[in-house]
């Protein structure tokens, strides 16, 4: 984590007014530089009542900015938003993101290609159930499109992820999870993760295509939640059970299609309109035919009303099956006249 100074808000402001009302650019700069060397060094005032936290490299990226400007118009529209980044808060209606302070989230990803090394495997995530997508997914989604307190709804519970960013982020989760041991487990995973802020986490037993998800929000007062999280099985790769029920049984990819379109048609209601639904799905290659599964499902969830926002490639290099097979698959796909797929999508999808 970036280190972080504490500003004396009225001290940080009042030399942003006297610099903006200073026409003579050598003043503002020499000013400007002061307070630089001061941000750099321990030479900060004590801080009063209006403590101000900021991130120490993008408000020392943001003074330098000011010092190099070479016109006094520029200067003052540099000061300007400064100080409206130290004094007015400018969130959205779906997140809790200071756009104003936009420069210190770059933890947040905004692009569309996604590569990451390895899954979070800290506190209660543990990487016990084949087949769990990782906490980065939610993190992300969590940050971007929920506010604290809201309520994020994931139809494939599997390992609890979910739930255990709900909790790191002051976010309410729900799951729904088909496999009764599976959903027991991960209970009590999901219990172990410190939950500072509060909130509601619970699993549900029972089959997602005919789930009574009304009657689960209502007995928690609820009538829609504001995020929608499904990360169902990629078909057949892996069976979960020997339920018919389980998509990993579905007799064909039309008839896995199927079964995931009753689980958009049965959560479309309960999601508040303007809100997201988040699909991570992967492809899969069998008999000389790649299946394009993610393609398959996104047609299906448009065909119920939802409007595609972004569809993100996600590199998942470091997988059970491929992580010890590497030379394997690269010899596989050399004779097979294939490529050897390393990549999953994140689907979005606005209401």
């Amino acid at each position: 984590m970036m280190e972080e100074v504490l500003l004396d808000k009225a001290w940080l402001v009042q030399i942003l007014d006297e610099c903006l009302a200073e026409n003579d650019l050598d003043v503002i700069r020499r000013r400007v530089d002061d307070l630089r060397g001061q941000v750099t060094g321990d030479g900060l005032p004590p801080v009063g009542d209006e403590p101000l936290p900021w991130r120490r490299d993008v408000l020392l990226a943001d003074l330098t900015q000011i010092v190099e400007t070479h016109t006094l118009q520029r200067t003052h529209y540099y000061l300007a938003r400064l100080r409206k980044a130290a004094t007015e808060v400018r969130t959205g209606k779906i997140n809790d993101l200071n756009l104003n302070r936009w420069k210190d989230y770059d933890d947040i990803l905004t692009d569309s290609l996604w590569v990451m090394d390895r899954r979070d495997s800290t506190g209660s995530h543990k990487a016990w159930y084949w087949g769990n997508f990782i906490p980065q997914i939610p993190h992300q989604m969590l940050l971007r499109y929920t506010r604290r307190g809201d309520w994020a709804l994931d139809t494939f519970a599997g390992s609890g992820t979910t739930l255990i960013e709900c909790r790191r982020l002051g976010r309410n989760g729900l799951g729904v999870e088909l496999n009764p041991d599976v959903a027991s487990r991960a209970r009590e995973i999901v219990a172990q993760e410190p939950n500072p802020h509060g909130v509601t986490t619970d699993i549900a037993l029972g089959d997602s295509a005919v789930f009574d998800y009304e009657a689960l929000l209502r007995e928690r007062g609820l009538k829609q939640v504001q995020l929608l999280i499904m990360h169902p099985p990629y078909h057949d790769i892996i069976q979960f059970s020997e339920d018919a029920r389980d998509l990993s049984n579905a007799t064909s990819t039309d008839a896995f299609v199927d079964m995931f379109s009753q689980i958009v048609a049965r959560t479309y209601p309960i999601l508040e309109k303007g809100r997201y639904l988040v699909v991570v799905i992967g492809d899969k290659y069998i008999q000389g035919e790649w299946v394009p599964l993610g393609f398959h499902l996104m047609q299906a969830v448009q065909a119920q009303g939802y409007t595609l926002k972004s569809i993100i490639v996600k590199n998942f290099d470091e997988t059970r099956a491929k992580r010890e097979q590497k030379a394997l698959w690269r010899y596989r796909a050399l004779v097979g006249g294939f490529y050897v797929f390393k990549h999953e999508y994140i689907l979005l999808f606005s209401k």
